[in-house]
């Protein structure tokens, strides 16, 4: 989903020159025999957007991507191979915002969709820049909010590290940031887990980390997650001890929670971590131990072809 924001990213660099992609949404739809929108929002076009071809790619797994669209003088014009009839834009100058509609969405639609443009270099050169991307999910199943999200700390080497955990939604879909008291989002120091689904079960979960000075400990960050069942926010706020007077009974035995939403304590951390460490070991465990069997197995079959006694 990410791969033609990453070679633009990559194509800006190498002219020294930097370009705020447009942004779309929502950042997934799961649709089946209905129709899909997605928006592209293009803010650093004033004046400009009306003029401005607004071209659609599709992306499908393991393929590259293919022009579907482009759209120009009120009028979208569809590449062959793909069904006229399927699809609409318009565009909304008030908001500079172009709009992609898939009618009838079938099976051979899923994919992830972006919104591109021509950008003008200030030296001449012409790139495309592309959107952040819209996954379209064929499916009669609807989107899940996480079951739970919550934050947990652990003081290490004279840092701090937090620890957004989200379980148990669904699509796969998911946009997670860590911000700083400024609202600013924060990059430095930040991993980002991937996406995994535990065995048996059809929804997924996400963690990502964010280490910090130990001075820094009294600032307040924000995990954020953005999906197609909504968004939330969680902040290490709630994390910083509060006077027992002021706590009622239930709250001096648990940890602040909010919804489903819960700021952990040092021994609920240890367990959470200790469960998803037992999770990945088994999951690697199951790994080695298939791939050692592949091993086996085939020497057995070649010690078994292998003619015994002299060469004639």
């Amino acid at each position: 989903m990410l791969l033609p924001a990453a070679l633009m990213a990559t194509t800006l660099l190498f002219y020294g020159f930097a370009q705020e992609i447009p942004i779309q949404s929502p950042i997934s739809i799961t649709r089946f025999q209905k129709s899909a929108r997605m928006f592209c929002e293009m803010n650093k076009l004033p004046g400009r957007f009306d003029n401005t071809i607004i071209h659609w790619y599709q992306l499908k797994e393991n393929k590259p991507p293919e022009r579907l669209l482009f759209f120009e003088g009120g009028k979208a014009r569809v590449e062959s191979g793909f069904q006229g009839d399927k699809y609409m834009v318009d565009k909304v100058s008030t908001r500079n915002l172009c709009i992609l509609t898939i009618n009838d969405v079938s099976p051979d639609d899923a994919a992830t969709y972006y919104c591109a443009y021509w950008d003008p270099h200030h030296a001449g050169y012409y790139y495309k820049v592309f959107g952040s991307g819209t996954k379209l999910i064929v499916s009669d199943k609807g989107s899940s909010a996480p079951e739970n999200y919550e934050i947990m700390q652990e003081e290490h080497e004279k840092q701090v590290v937090y620890v957004c955990l989200i379980e148990k939604f669904y699509p796969e879909v998911i946009r997670v940031k860590w911000t700083d008291e400024a609202n600013k989002e924060v990059t430095q120091n930040v991993v980002k887990g991937d996406v995994w689904k535990s065995p048996g079960e059809d929804k997924y979960s996400v963690s990502t980390w964010l280490s910090v000075p130990l001075e820094s400990k009294n600032k307040i960050y924000s995990c954020t997650y953005e999906h197609e069942s909504g968004g939330n926010s969680l902040s290490t706020q709630d994390l910083f001890p509060v006077p027992s007077s002021e706590r009622s009974p239930q709250e001096q035995d648990c940890g602040t929670q909010s919804g489903n939403s819960t700021v952990v304590n040092r021994d609920h951390m240890t367990h959470k971590a200790a469960q998803l460490v037992y999770v990945v070991l088994l999951l690697k465990s199951s790994m080695y131990y298939v791939i050692v069997l592949f091993f086996f197995f085939k020497y057995r079959t070649r010690t078994a072809a292998k003619p015994s006694g002299k060469k004639t």
